[in-house]
């Protein structure tokens, strides 16, 4: 690994705690006292600048460099952490202008953080480190339900120690980023444009992929904030005392997945990968709502692993088909996830209305639609290659 790779890899690190929004919600709905429909407003506030900045911000990259973009996303992200600590979060409101800065900066990170990673890796190693830094992300991910844990138990303070915290790593990676020296690489391919990129979704296979991306990221925002609500709903478990079994048990999987994920895909087809993934997340959801607390307890680890490797998956086939286009798909798939912000929305709309189980019928058409998008692809490349 060399030196200048590091600063990128702290990036990916401060990525991952955008993710911390679906732990937030369990947290919040108890401190501020919400039904789930308001609670699920935090990874609506947290998802929804994907939709906005992820285009623009591409192009405004083509601009001013990544190192200043990938600077603004961690500035961004830091300015939110820091809200905490000057005004004390005695609203809601107050609380959701944090979360909406951090799900700016990590709209911007992601933006930045993919095609950076090209910049500092030497020739034949952007792949490997790329797929490192996924896994680098997920453990910024975990930080999310295990330091709110740690505090209340073994630091007899507040779960809202975690915003210090996440400012100072922001803060250490965001020196380390600019006192990086790269030379950044020219993408000679024409940039993309919103005009470009939105007129590729009259293509049937972008449009199909891209709403895999939407639903696939809806879905996983779905899983980590509902799994505390659905075991302190159906099991009376308190959800502060939850820690590793609660959503940090679903983001470990997730990390431990992405790690062997890149190991499998050595020797497995993505699209063949695909579909038993997605099958291995509907049974891994279906378990869940079983009622039986070690089932439960038990799928919530099978869900991660088989949520582990969705996006990159279907990132990975579509840029292959298109590579040509690769800048517009880029654009768009970050942009679809927002639907981080709308699926769990819905989710807790449906909880409140006919309760907490019913809810987790949107992530299960949400991956149901996955597992459906990977047989087709596979039976087109069965066909593709019948003919040759």
């Amino acid at each position: 690994m060399k030196k200048k790779t590091i600063p990128v890899f702290f990036a990916f690190l401060c990525m991952g705690f955008g993710d911390a929004v679906g732990p937030f919600v369990g947290l919040a709905k108890e401190t501020f006292n919400l039904s789930q429909t308001m609670a699920q407003l935090i990874p609506f506030a947290g998802f929804i600048m994907f939709g906005v900045l992820s285009i623009p911000m591409g192009i405004f990259q083509d601009k001013i460099g990544k190192k200043n973009t990938l600077s603004i996303g961690l500035f961004i992200a830091l300015i939110a952490m820091l809200i905490p600590l000057v005004f004390t979060l005695g609203s809601y409101t107050t609380f959701l202008v944090t979360i909406l800065l951090l799900g700016s900066g990590a709209a911007v990170l992601q933006v930045s953080g993919n095609p950076i990673m090209r910049d500092v890796s030497p020739e034949g190693k952007y792949s490997s480190n790329l797929s490192f830094a996924q896994f680098v992300k997920a453990i910024g991910s975990l930080t999310g339900p295990i330091i709110p844990v740690l505090a209340v138990s073994l630091w007899a303070s507040d779960w809202q120690l975690i915003f210090p915290i996440y400012a100072f790593a922001l803060a250490i990676t965001l020196v380390l980023v600019r006192i990086m020296n790269i030379e950044e690489k020219v993408n000679e391919a024409a940039s993309a444009t919103i005009k470009s990129s939105v007129q590729l979704l009259k293509n049937k296979y972008v449009l199909s992929m891209v709403l895999g991306i939407f639903l696939y990221v809806g879905a996983e925002v779905c899983l980590s904030s509902g799994i505390p609500l659905y075991m302190q709903d159906q099991y009376d478990i308190d959800i502060s005392s939850l820690g590793i079994l609660g959503s940090g048990l679903f983001f470990l999987a997730l990390t431990i997945g992405r790690f062997f994920g890149g190991l499998l895909l050595k020797s497995i087809q993505p699209v063949k990968f695909l579909v038993w993934t997605s099958i291995l997340s509907l049974a891994g959801i279906l378990l869940f709502i079983s009622g039986i607390q070690i089932v439960s307890l038990v799928a919530i680890f099978i869900v991660g692993l088989g949520f582990a490797n969705i996006f990159p998956l279907i990132f990975s086939i579509a840029v292959d088909k298109m590579p040509e286009r690769s800048n517009e798909l880029s654009g768009l798939m970050v942009t679809a996830i927002i639907g981080g912000a709308i699926l769990p929305f819905i989710m807790g709309a449906m909880a409140d209305m006919v309760g907490t189980v019913f809810g987790f019928v949107v992530p299960l058409i949400a991956i149901a639609y996955i597992y459906l998008l990977s047989t087709n692809e596979k039976k087109k490349l069965a066909d593709k290659r019948s003919v040759k």
